[in-house]
């Protein structure tokens, strides 16, 4: 199945809505996302994301096989992080498990590095969401460490993995 990214369309809300209607998608994501996550929340996130300084934030839609199936995206970090960036991304359910999310974040980091100055991008992924950790394990990133009681989730405090990528220079 033919994996890619694109920037995102206003024609994607309801697909996006559809994936983060998801408790199990939610569960492995920050804080702060609506549930029931309506249509509206979704247009509302593709215009902040459409609207958003194209040299801070590079958010897109990743497909397989054409269908939106899931969102990736890299947040540039400020003043003494300014060359290093967030990755952050989350994958419909029914896609889990087929390797869609390892190449999303191989051509988005790609793709960034290629058009940025950026040195680093690094990711968070709670300690238990296994396949996360293997994600970034399989896209190249390395794991620098364990950010112990990292994190409140549904009352639960969780452990974080601190991963990155580094570009070569």
């Amino acid at each position: 199945m033919k994996v890619s990214i694109r920037p995102w369309t206003p024609d994607d809300a309801p697909q996006l809505a559809e994936i983060m209607n998801n408790p199990n998608v939610l569960n492995n994501l920050r804080d702060g996302i609506p549930y029931p996550y309506t249509e509206q929340d979704a247009a509302d996130f593709i215009a902040a994301m459409r609207g958003a300084d194209p040299d801070q934030t590079f958010a897109f839609a990743v497909t397989a096989g054409g269908a939106v199936c899931g969102s990736i995206s890299i947040r540039r970090g400020a003043n003494v992080h300014c060359c290093t960036a967030e990755l952050g991304y989350c994958l419909a359910e029914p896609y889990w498990g087929r390797g869609i999310m390892t190449e999303a974040v191989r051509l988005t980091c790609a793709h960034v590095f290629a058009r940025t100055d950026l040195l680093r991008i690094f990711a968070e992924p709670f300690a238990y969401n296994r396949a996360s950790c293997r994600v970034l394990e399989k896209a190249g990133f390395q794991l620098e460490g364990t950010l112990r009681s990292n994190a409140v989730k549904n009352g639960v405090v969780l452990d974080m993995q601190l991963y990155a990528l580094v570009r070569a220079l």
